[in-house]
């Protein structure tokens, strides 16, 4: 069996070199930690995951499941969280719950079966009542739009106030005809109806009216029903000037299905979008967005996880990213 003297002697560095590139810690230089690496590749070194964990009652990891990890706002979300776990010492194990109450139920069972020290769980069918959650016994940071009564630290979005902002600045761009691609659940409290009321509000305090017509509902909100959305609004021959969509993976898919239709954008339909994800900028035209402070988001779940490893009894708190409108060429 491989130890980590022996991954030391390879290296040519000290056992407590080895220790800290193992469990990702500071001091140690970019070439010294290549060449451990190196070494415990070489040497097939596997790390004693169990003795660790019970020595020290930890294991180092953090889990984090998403609806969907193919998103380009989730894939985001994954790389933020994983560095700023990474400057914590920790590593990120992540799981793909697709929506569904099964799937994220899988997700607090093989956390709790892999040990994991803590979950981030960006949830979306889950009850914050349900027994499940209560019962994990490791410490769970919510992400997401669900109301979950204080019960579990949550960080969520500015999904009212950045919506209100997005309908706005339509409005003073001079839009009167501002519809929404809004998601498929416009009931309960998630995502997609925080953003649709938000969106209502603003067109009643800009003085708009809000017309049934304009809003048109995905079953799915992907690229792919982001164009087929932009199709069906334009063959329904209704006047929009200016168009909401909730995420920016829909508005993708909106700016390509106006295009086949022989519309432009921002010349006859200005579009905004939410999420800021790192392709917006490079379309063609450039996507105007909501930009929350993903990296914000990301420090403060990890950051909490780690407060309630150490202090499992401390108090819930309810935490709201920061946000900017980012005005690009689509609403110009």
């Amino acid at each position: 069996m491989v130890t980590m003297e022996d991954v030391a002697r390879l290296a040519g560095v000290s056992k407590m070199t080895v220790s800290n590139v193992v469990n990702n810690r500071g001091g140690v230089g970019d070439l010294v930690r290549q060449r451990v690496l190196e070494a415990i590749r070489e040497s097939g070194y596997r790390v004693n995951v169990s003795a660790r964990t019970l020595k020290s009652g930890r294991t180092g990891v953090i889990g984090l499941a998403v609806p969907e990890i193919d998103l380009p706002y989730f894939s985001h979300l994954a790389d933020l969280v994983i560095d700023a776990a990474a400057r914590r010492g920790y590593h990120v194990a992540i799981e793909r719950t697709g929506a569904a109450e099964t799937g994220e139920a899988d997700a607090l069972a093989h956390s709790r079966l892999l040990q994991f020290d803590g979950l981030i769980l960006s949830a979306v069918a889950l009850d914050g009542l349900d027994e499940r959650l209560t019962e994990a016994g490791y410490p769970i940071v919510m992400l997401g739009e669900r109301d979950f009564g204080g019960r579990f630290d949550h960080v969520s979005m500015p999904n009212e106030a950045g919506i209100k902002a997005a309908t706005g600045h339509l409005a003073d761009q001079g839009c009167r005809r501002i519809g929404i691609v809004s998601g498929p659940a416009r009931e309960g409290v998630n995502v997609v109806t925080r953003r649709y009321h938000a969106y209502l509000d603003a067109l009643t305090e800009r003085g708009l009216a809000a017309d049934p017509p304009l809003l048109f509902p995905l079953d799915r909100m992907t690229m792919e029903a982001g164009r087929a959305a932009a199709h069906r609004m334009v063959d329904s021959g209704h006047e929009v000037d200016g168009l909401v969509a909730v995420t920016d993976t829909i508005a993708i898919g909106v700016l390509r299905g106006l295009a086949d239709r022989g519309l432009r954008v921002p010349d006859d339909v200005r579009l905004i979008g939410f999420d800021d994800v790192p392709e917006a900028r490079f379309l063609v035209p450039s996507l105007s967005t909501v930009a929350p402070d993903h990296r914000w988001m990301a420090e403060k779940a990890v950051e909490l996880v780690v407060q309630r490893v150490h202090a499992p009894s401390r108090p819930t708190g309810e935490y709201v990213a920061p946000f900017e409108l980012v005005i690009r060429e689509s609403t110009r």
